[in-house]
């Protein structure tokens, strides 16, 4: 348990023990140094006796550092709403008008992002009342940078369904991103290539990138794929049937 401090398991073990163990006739806090010696030996035996104590104070715990980051995230995500759901640059598709909102943050040299790509399309597909929304988060290097302005530079240009189509493709590509392979792209879909590769630099696509990585930081998002959805932060990939049930909990929750 990486995430549980000796100090807060011993704690939390001591707690255990009082309650498990005959009501004391001194206070813990006024203990005297013979006292506190023998409680500690107390502990200490009641522990080996009892050593499954250790994993129900873990567990309980581990429960409580879950709940504390959820309602952390679940906050974030209230004191941030506009950011992520309505920006007012990021793609929007599914339903515009869905009962839930679901929100990515995505790089394209991402392995579980291109993992979670055909899944999430089915997701959307088939439950028909979502809104989905798509932010560029590049933080895999420079090859992910250029994608992201490769993919911003088309919207800018060509507008959401185009983007679309070459969001497709790009989450499609296995090489690299280079100037001349998001050219083949360009091409590919029917669009200026050479202007969609000036667009890409420019302080309106930077804008775009910014903004992400802003709102990313304020929400505590380092890793891609991240889920808004509801309330709620899903962080890394979730297969499709889990996705479909965190959909499910956020209409029951309104």
């Amino acid at each position: 348990m990486t995430r549980l401090t000796r100090k807060t398991l011993f704690g939390a073990l001591c707690a255990t023990t009082l309650m498990a163990a005959p009501a004391l006739a001194f206070d813990p806090a006024k203990m005297s140094d013979a006292e506190r010696e023998g409680f500690n030996e107390a502990v200490k035996t009641y522990l080996l006796e009892n050593p499954e104590v250790l994993i129900e104070a873990m567990s309980v715990l581990e429960e409580r550092r879950v709940a504390a980051e959820a309602q952390n995230d679940s906050t974030m995500v209230q004191a941030n709403a506009e950011d992520i759901f309505n920006d007012g640059y990021s793609w929007v598709g599914g339903n515009p008008d869905g009962d839930v909102t679901v929100v990515e943050f995505m790089d394209y040299r991402c392995s579980y992002c291109r993992k979670a790509f055909e899944e999430v399309e089915e997701l959307v597909k088939a439950d028909g009342n979502i809104r989905f929304v798509l932010k560029e988060f590049p933080i895999l290097g420079e090859q992910s940078d250029l994608a992201s302005r490769f993919a911003i530079a088309v919207k800018q240009i060509a507008g959401e369904d185009k983007y679309k189509e070459v969001h497709d493709k790009l989450m499609a590509v296995r090489g690299d991103f280079t100037l001349d392979s998001l050219s083949r792209v360009a091409e590919d879909s029917g669009l200026n290539a050479d202007e969609v590769i000036r667009r890409m630099n420019t302080e309106e696509v930077t804008a775009v990138i910014r903004a992400n990585h802003q709102l990313a930081e304020k929400m505590r998002i380092m890793g891609t794929p991240t889920f808004v959805l509801g309330d709620e932060l899903l962080r890394g990939y979730l297969p499709l049937d889990a996705m479909q049930e965190r959909v499910k909990a956020a209409r029951a929750e309104g």
